[in-house]
């Protein structure tokens, strides 16, 4: 058992969620359980995973978990495995929460040395209703950079993927190449800010200088593309080259490399497919596959494109996950040792009391009148 990175699961601990403190001990290597030595509680190894507290082997959820991130239907699992369809769909959701947690302690770090950026939406159709979810990648190193899930296509869902984006960069001076949505423009002039101090008063939020904006306009005429214009909506066309060029990431401005991780995210979710039959009633499930599908990808999906020659003696070629690209990690991850990870738990934040409400004040003949 390693006691490397284990942490206190306590909330009443004053070392939850703290990992590398040395308060981490093993109590039982039979019954695979740590304790601490703050507050003398003990867990379970897999607490604060999505193997916790189940009655199937590990090997069982994490096959069931890995056809699911390949597109797999529940209900053909469901025939193999001789599951209950609600219990596949709650190892998806629990492995979705638990991606979408991992995604923001190891991506949403500020660690991704990016220079391209491509963002782009799609709408899922569900039961009775549709949803759009827009998601973001750094294109130099493919990086899923995360998602949204909204009912409308408007700015707030931009906005809040732009937020996204922009915990991601180690720097905001990135070339950002999006579609005709207008929404895109304003939310990355608006997110991508610093505070400059000035002699009085409170700091002036400035844009930052080296951000280059490319859009891709598409007219379409009944279903097909009639007419595509390129134009640059902040910074020359120079620099959009200029950095296209330094990247490898094409000569013109354009989104081919967002659109393709639309189309893997497509055939890796039975619920994005076209024209299909596997609905979901619930956009909990749909960011929970989202999640899932985006940490199978940035971390243990090898990309052709990616390839580096191999060592002398040796394979040819060597192949590389977004993640080592970007680097973040330096080998491959198989899908089990993302979800046996523990993830410390978000900051617990007091709910917010309501303000006691306050009559309203009657004047003393008011009352009289109305005795």
């Amino acid at each position: 058992m390693d006691l490397s990175g284990q942490f206190c699961p306590n909330f009443y601990c004053s070392h939850r969620g703290k990992p590398g403190l040395g308060n981490i001990r093993v109590h039982s290597r039979t019954e695979q359980r740590y304790r601490c030595t703050t507050c003398g509680k003990t867990f379970a190894a897999t607490r604060n995973t999505p193997y916790y507290r189940l009655h199937k082997p590990i090997e069982l959820v994490t096959a069931v978990l890995a056809l699911l991130s390949h597109g797999c239907p529940i209900q053909a699992i469901v025939a193999a495995f001789s599951l209950d369809e609600r219990t596949v769909a709650d190892w998806q959701q629990k492995a979705g929460r638990h991606g979408q947690r991992f995604h923001e302690l190891q991506v949403e770090r500020g660690w991704v040395p990016a220079l391209h950026v491509q963002a782009d939406e799609l709408w899922v159709k569900m039961v009775g209703r549709k949803v759009w979810m827009a998601m973001a990648m750094a294109a130099d190193s493919r990086l899923w950079l995360g998602g949204v899930i909204s009912r409308r296509r408007d700015g707030a869902l931009i906005t809040a993927l732009v937020v996204k984006v922009k915990a991601c960069l180690t720097s905001l001076a990135v070339l950002v190449c999006v579609d005709g949505l207008a929404s895109y423009v304003t939310a990355f002039v608006r997110v991508f800010r610093h505070r400059v101090a000035g002699p009085r008063g409170r700091p002036r939020l400035v844009t930052e200088p080296g951000l280059l904006i490319g859009q891709v306009i598409k007219r379409c005429r009944g279903r097909r593309v009639v007419e595509v214009t390129r134009r640059a909506v902040r910074g020359t066309l120079d620099a959009i080259t200029g950095v296209l060029s330094r990247t490898g990431t094409g000569r013109g401005i354009h989104t081919a490399y967002i659109e393709r991780l639309n189309a893997t995210f497509r055939s890796s979710l039975t619920g994005l497919v076209r024209r299909g039959r596997a609905l979901w009633r619930q956009e909990g499930r749909v960011q929970a596959g989202m999640y899932l599908v985006g940490c199978a990808y940035n971390w243990c999906w090898e990309h052709d494109s990616l390839r580096v020659a191999g060592p002398a003696g040796g394979r040819k070629w060597a192949g590389r996950t977004p993640a080592m690209a970007a680097s973040l990690t330096d080998h491959v991850w198989s899908l089990e040792e993302v979800l046996r990870r523990r993830v410390p738990p978000a900051v617990w934040k007091a709910p917010r009391r309501r303000p006691r409400r306050r009559r309203a004040h009657v004047p003393p003949a008011h009352r009289a009148s109305a005795a």
